[in-house]
């Protein structure tokens, strides 16, 4: 964990931060204005798995890759994944820097709250498998088992749950930056 610790120590100049910040949210922005839309304008108004915080189950799944249709399930498995196979990686990095960023402009970065920077992190891993069961579904259609479901269904959740707790943390060390600059 120290030899993590002192990667994100040394990556934690401004501007890098900022930068990759931009960048995330810049694919991020491209998979919500063109490849999400694209696909869903197949669905008949279902959500994609992806977009699905509270979970899913495999008589949704089902449901949804039934509207999509063959059209729709294409997109889905070649546009729509392959920029949430960058994604990810992106999210994880850059979030864990800003996270790490504040934390340090806050003296809380030599802290046990360190290891809330690994927040982002897990949400990208649990991200990737998602995105796995997504594929493997996708191409197993219609033979989803109840397995692939269940198991892409946790990952979706676990991606949720660690983005939510992140996005928590993030404004709590926001707000405490802003509290220590008012003070000086």
């Amino acid at each position: 964990m120290k030899n993590l610790k002192n990667i994100i120590d040394k990556n934690l100049n401004g501007k890098k931060v900022f930068l990759l910040f931009i960048l995330t949210n810049i694919v991020y922005a491209f998979m919500l204005l063109v490849t999400i839309p694209k696909v869903m304008s197949f669905s008949n108004g279902l959500k994609l798995l992806d977009m699905m915080p509270a979970g899913y189950n495999l008589e949704y799944i089902n449901s949804l890759f039934n509207a999509l249709g063959e059209g729709g399930r294409e997109l889905y498995l070649y546009n729509q994944i392959p920029v949430d196979m960058i994604y990810p990686f992106l999210f994880g990095i850059s979030n864990c820097l800003l996270l790490a960023y504040f934390l340090k402009k806050i003296n809380k970065l030599d802290t046990s709250l360190f290891y809330l920077c690994l927040l982002p992190l897990v949400a990208g891993i649990a991200d990737y498998f998602e995105n796995f069961g997504i594929i493997k579904m996708l191409n197993n259609y219609p033979e989803v088992t109840s397995f692939s479901a269940t198991a892409t269904n946790i990952f979706s959740m676990t991606k949720s749950t660690s983005t939510t707790l992140y996005f928590v943390v993030l404004l709590i060390a926001l707000m405490a930056f802003g509290i220590k600059k008012i003070k000086n």
